[in-house]
């Protein structure tokens, strides 16, 4: 028997004898549990203390079938005869399934408060309760996991591929975990009336209503325009608009020799390092109805602007700022991934730089610019600080789930409704963008090496990309001196003195006790955020391009379904997320409410859909004889990944560690419900300072985030490095 096999018997008794099997609330990286004394504690006590020291007997079913494998794998061990290895290799498949069902069947059957189901009192004790699911628990479902991603590669799934294959099922358990379960949780509620229970027809009562679908939608209509149609149409416009920008930008910064490429690749990044809310008071300021731009053009050119920015056009610009940065960073990778010596091939048979552009150049990024307008639209779709600030009179779906469930009649049968037809609406134009990109091969980069060089872009693509791209950044310049300048001023509008009180409220340092005392209102909220933020960035980086690796190397039962899971949180509004959260894991098994823990997985599954993007439409120009040859000259499957693939898509590794940092930390409706006193986040606090008209100080906190932020970029990128496919530079 191979390593693999020793590493999941090993981990497995580790579970079972050494770590605590249940949720230790506090000092757990201090391995107190270890001592002996705490090898009786109720909360920090392994398995096997639990079962024989505790008498919790039920916790005995998921050793059963972990004892017969253990047994049978020595058996094994002494034997050199290959059919008694060959009879493990194919029964641990049953041994894995049999042990997770357990594990899950005795986690569900007693809770906080004791037995969940009457028809168990006569089988346990009446005092039978359980805490929240700890290490323990989860290092023996791992080692069940890994049990059943080697019975399923013993028998041919994934070619195979034990390393491939182990990756898929813990994937696909950690997806059903903290998104399938949690969503599922909320989303069945729009089939519920507490009168009657669940039914159809509640769902359809809510579903089928005229504020939702109505299609009066002129610009003089005297009727309703149905919400999800007014969410659908902007939603399509940020898309569009967002991978048009985004393209212009890519374009620039790796095509031509702009002499401010630098620049303008900081300016199109930087709305996505904004706190929540300081865009949308940022263009009020600037464009509002007493808005500094407003006033001027009102007093030089005598032009009334009005309240045009409440509504669509102020929410599509708002939107287009804020989401631009997720296509360019998508896009980029996708555009350096252009071999050069395909655009030289069709320049040597004639081809003008027109035409190779548009026939050879543009359909090979066809996977990223399908996946940047999903982005976009996805992003648009689950908006809520936007909404909320810019929308007006103009309703959305997101704004209208967030009411259903904070407003004064609180709702969730209807904010769950809505997050259905949400749910309609994206996954439509996954499948629409599936349809488009297709199955033909955008391979570019291949084992070979290329000497290539690019050639220049045609005339007016440049000049088009320059006339969209620069009047952009001096737009985005100016909005952010309105932020810069707020954070300045005594009170903007009203007293533009210049103070720095915001600052010293925000960020105080004393002098107290013979050492520095960080005093400033803002200290304890930001620490907090930057630690959840670096905790979650690599997770989520690795498990996003891990799960694009699967999605776009290898072909396996479900791939469609799998995929789709992957994307469910994100299609989802995170204030859907948030509190699906907080009703899935409020108790047992799984108890994470007020802890830093729930937070950081909220994090982690809310945004590794970006990584996945993004690994999908880098690895798709990827040549698969890169893999080949790797196995072929005796890699295994995570040498492969670690020393040709991730190499090779280091700009995809930098986009989804930016995204997952910057996304953590400015995050609003996913997290709105998670924080508590212990984990304040620095987003939620920033909404605290706007609801109290503190504006002065949230400007000062976001600029200070903002600052941080872009310094965390440029390290970030630093580390990585730059990806080195082809050999000669551009001329």
């Amino acid at each position: 028997m191979n390593q693999f096999h020793r590493n999941t018997l090993i981990l497995g008794l580790i579970a079972m004898l050494l770590v605590p099997w249940y949720r230790v609330d506090e000092n757990f990286w201090t391995f107190q549990w270890l001592t002996l004394s705490f090898f009786f504690q109720e909360e920090s006590a392994p398995l096997i203390s639990q079962l024989f020291t505790l008498e919790k007997y039920w916790l005995a079913l998921p050793i059963i079938p972990f004892l017969l494998y253990t047994l049978e794998y020595a058996l094994c061990a002494k034997s050199a005869n290959s059919e008694k290895q060959a009879r493990l290799l194919n029964r641990q498949l049953y041994y894995g399934l049999t042990g997770l069902a357990l594990i899950l069947f005795q986690a569900f059957l007693i809770g906080d408060f004791g037995i969940n189901y009457n028809w168990l009192m006569p089988f346990l004790p009446e005092d039978a309760f359980q805490l929240g699911t700890g290490a323990g628990t989860l290092l023996l479902v791992m080692s069940f996991l890994l049990m059943i991603a080697s019975g399923l590669a013993y028998r041919g799934f994934m070619k195979g591929d034990i390393f491939a294959t182990s990756c898929l099922i813990i994937i696909i358990f950690l997806v059903s975990v903290f998104v399938a379960f949690p969503v599922l949780n909320i989303l069945v509620r729009a089939f519920f009336i507490e009168s009657t229970g669940y039914s159809f027809l509640a769902f359809y009562d809510r579903f089928a209503i005229i504020n939702l679908w109505g299609l009066d939608c002129g610009p003089n209509s005297n009727s309703i325009c149905g919400v999800a149609w007014s969410t659908l149409f902007l939603a399509i416009m940020t898309g569009l608009s967002t991978t048009l920008l985004g393209l212009a930008f890519a374009l620039i910064v790796t095509r031509t020799q702009f002499v401010g490429k630098k620049f303008l690749s900081f300016f199109s990044i930087l709305p996505m390092i904004t706190p929540p809310f300081v865009v949308g008071m940022a263009l009020i300021l600037l464009l509002g109805a007493s808005g500094t731009l407003t006033g001027w053009l009102n007093g030089v050119f005598d032009v009334e602007l009005g309240g045009w920015i409440y509504g669509f056009w102020g929410l599509w610009l708002a939107q287009t700022l804020s989401y631009t940065p997720i296509a360019f960073l998508v896009l980029i990778g996708v555009v350096e991934g252009v071999s050069p010596s395909m655009e030289e091939a069709s320049q040597t048979l004639g081809a003008s730089p027109s035409k190779t552009f548009f026939a050879v150049s543009l359909p090979l990024m066809r996977p990223g610019l399908a996946n940047a307008f999903l982005l976009g639209f996805i992003e648009s779709m689950a908006d809520l600080g936007n909404a909320l600030v810019l929308g007006g009179d103009y309703q959305v779906l997101s704004a209208q789930i967030f009411f259903a469930i904070a407003g004064a009649s609180a709702d969730d049968g209807k904010a769950a409704t809505l997050a259905i037809v949400l749910l309609i609406f994206t996954l439509t134009t996954f499948f629409i963008q599936k349809k488009w990109v297709g199955k033909t091969n955008y391979t570019t980069v291949t084992g070979k090496g290329d000497g290539g060089s690019y050639g220049p872009l045609p005339k007016f693509v440049k000049y088009f990309s320059l006339a969209a791209a620069l009047p952009w950044v001096a737009f985005t310049f100016v909005v952010y001196v309105m932020i810069l300048l707020g954070g300045f001023v005594e009170t903007w509008g009203v007293d533009n003195s210049f103070s720095l009180s915001h600052y010293a409220q925000a960020f105080r340092v004393e002098f107290m006790n013979n050492s520095l005392v960080a005093t400033g209102v803002a200290w304890d909220s930001l620490f907090t955020t930057l630690l959840l933020a670096i905790i979650a960035m690599p997770i989520t980086s690795f498990l996003g391009l891990l799960t694009g690796y699967l999605l776009s190397r290898i072909d396996f039962p479900g791939k469609a379904y799998f995929e789709f899971g992957t994307m469910l949180s994100f299609a989802i509004p995170g204030i859907v997320i948030g509190v699906s959260y907080v009703i899935a894991f409020n108790q047992a098994p799984i108890d994470l409410t007020y802890t830093g823990m729930i937070i950081v997985l909220c994090f982690v599954f809310r945004n590794m859909s970006v990584g996945v993007r993004s690994g999908i439409a880098s690895l798709s120009q990827l040549d698969k004889g890169l893999d080949e040859a790797s196995i072929t000259l005796g890699a295994t499957g995570f040498t492969t990944l670690r020393r040709i693939i991730f190499p090779l898509i280091k700009q995809a590794i930098v986009s989804s560690m930016i995204y997952s940092f910057i996304r953590s930390i400015t995050s609003v409706s996913a997290v709105i419900f998670l924080v508590s006193a212990d984990y304040n986040l620095s987003s939620a606090y920033i909404i605290g300072l706007v609801e109290s008209n503190r504006f002065g100080v949230a400007i000062a906190y976001a600029t200070a985030l903002i600052v941080i932020m872009s310094i965390a970029i440029l390290l970030m990128k630093l580390l990585v490095g730059d990806r080195k496919v082809f050999l000669r530079a551009q001329k």
